[in-house]
């Protein structure tokens, strides 16, 4: 059986008769999913832009620190799959509604803890992964369903555009709203507020188009969900989703270990440079780092996705395969940027902000791309599954455990040394070297990835047009309707 022609992309008006929502419609949801990201992930670092006065308020280390981050992502991975599992199944924007109102709240009762309850912060911040795992999940799969090809390419650079520009106002937001309240306890009382505004945006613009039905030819039926065992065995058989998810699985490693390290690192660089001085017990530590940090990650956010995704839609022209490969350039390409920026903080804190500059530049190139990778290699009822396997994935081997790695070896390197502010400084240096050395090892894995995505890929478009249905999962056979009747023929011989 030949190859069949990939399917007619649907022009605006097409797309509206298909979802029942307007163009303009639909850009407002995108914009109200794109606010909610930023507002999550404003919401996940502005602990960081205050940690140090954490430590010194709950008279903690390096390791209970990075346990902070490691039990909040620890509990999003955890539910990760079961809103993944209700998100191919029920109404997606009453879920997000109750998942984000929950985590409001919580967020709200963590800046009431007293210091002898350091637990309670942990369990509260566990909480807040709800919230987390009830929107990302689930909202990637809404812009699948409202737009395809270079329009969706598009809708998830803006969509993804939130996650360092949120993840920058939160140490921003942090620092300077504990400087000028007093008190680092009023940081985390402002997202609670802009939450409620986000639930209530949800709930009167979102409307939940049909899953799956811009893809689809005109007389091809709907697809029906399978169950969740079926979705993870076809998920498991999918090369390019498994071997894309272990590279974004280095990038969430990176990105851990940075967005809870970095700017106390650049503080002890700038106290053994005698540029500030050390922040000492019971004092408010006062530093510009988190703000610089804040700014840095907003403005190679922005440039490394967009860069990243017009990269690869140039490519894709010439290239099938250029989506992993501009992945695996931008992995491969900020390692050594980033050990730089490591090795240099010692002599010029100036040499060390451009190298992070350059290698958050690269390392943000894929973040948009790697969610196309996923729509378009996974069927429509499986996508929430799908983003529900790689959060577990990518936050099980990545920044779940990787800022609490990060802070354990830094306190053992400081046991063998004497105390001193230049010990704590090369502790959490040699300790972030180890960011550099994932980095490479994501850039392989979506090396792999490029093997196999042209097949994946048109396995799922075929399957959404009705030309490709799955036999079981003891048969690598798959059957092909033809006029009336069933014939069972090698996938290999759909896919020449």
């Amino acid at each position: 059986m030949g190859k069949s022609e990939d399917p007619e992309v649907p022009d605006r008006e097409g797309l509206q008769r298909i979802t029942g929502l307007s163009s303009g419609r639909s850009a407002l949801i995108v914009a109200v999913l794109c606010y909610i990201n930023l507002l999550n992930y404003m919401d996940r670092f502005t602990v960081a832009g205050v940690l140090p006065d954490i430590e010194q308020f709950f008279d903690i280390g390096d390791s209970s620190s990075g346990l902070i981050q490691t039990v909040f992502i620890s509990s999003y991975m955890v539910l990760a799959p079961v809103f993944g599992y209700l998100g191919d199944r029920y109404n997606r924007k009453y879920l997000m509604c109750g998942g984000i109102a929950f985590w409001s709240l919580v967020t709200l009762g963590s800046s009431f803890i007293p210091r002898e309850r350091f637990w309670l912060l942990l369990l509260t911040r566990g909480l807040v992964g709800v919230g987390e795992a009830s929107y990302s999940t689930i909202a990637p799969t809404l812009i699948a369903d409202l737009f395809v090809a270079d329009q969706r390419s598009r809708m998830l650079s803006v969509f993804y555009f939130a996650i360092p520009v949120g993840s920058g106002l939160g140490y921003i937001a942090g620092s300077k709203v504990k400087d000028a309240a007093g008190d680092w306890h009023w940081a985390l009382r402002v997202t609670p507020g802009l939450g409620v505004v986000a639930v209530v945006l949800l709930f009167l613009v979102v409307r939940e188009p049909p899953r799956g039905a811009v893809e689809r030819h005109s007389d091809s039926p709907p697809l029906n969900p399978t169950s969740w065992w079926a979705d993870l065995r076809a998920l498991a058989r999918n090369p390019s989703f498994i071997l894309s998810s272990l590279g974004f699985t280095a990038v969430a490693f990176v990105t851990g270990s940075l967005a809870l390290w970095a700017p106390a690192f650049l503080l002890r660089s700038r106290v053994v440079l005698g540029e500030t001085p050390p922040c000492l017990p019971g004092d408010s530590c006062s530093s510009s780092d988190s703000l610089i940090f804040g700014l840095i990650t907003c403005l190679t956010g922005v440039l490394g996705v967009g860069l990243g995704v017009e990269i690869s839609r140039r490519l894709r022209r010439s290239n099938p395969r250029a989506d992993p490969l501009v992945c695996a350039a931008g992995l491969l390409g900020s390692s050594p940027f980033l050990f730089l920026s490591l090795a240099c903080a010692r002599g010029s804190i100036v040499a060390t902000y451009i190298f992070i500059f350059i290698g958050e530049t690269l390392l943000s190139m894929n973040w948009a791309i790697v969610a196309d990778i996923l729509l378009y290699v996974v069927i429509p009822t499986r996508r929430s599954t799908a983003e529900a396997f790689q959060i577990v994935l990518s936050h099980l081997l990545g920044d779940a455990g990787s800022p609490y790695l990060i802070g354990l070896i830094s306190d053992r390197l400081r046991q063998g040394w004497p105390p001193s502010f230049l010990s704590e400084f090369r502790a959490l240096q040699f300790s972030l070297m180890l960011c550099a050395f994932m980095g490479a090892l994501g850039g392989a894995a979506f090396l792999g990835a490029a093997i196999f995505i042209e097949g994946d890929r048109r396995r799922a478009q075929l399957h959404v047009q009705g030309l490709l249905r799955e036999a079981g999962p003891a048969d690598d056979r798959i059957v092909v309707p033809q006029r009336g009747r069933s014939t069972r023929v090698p996938v290999s011989s759909v896919l020449i």
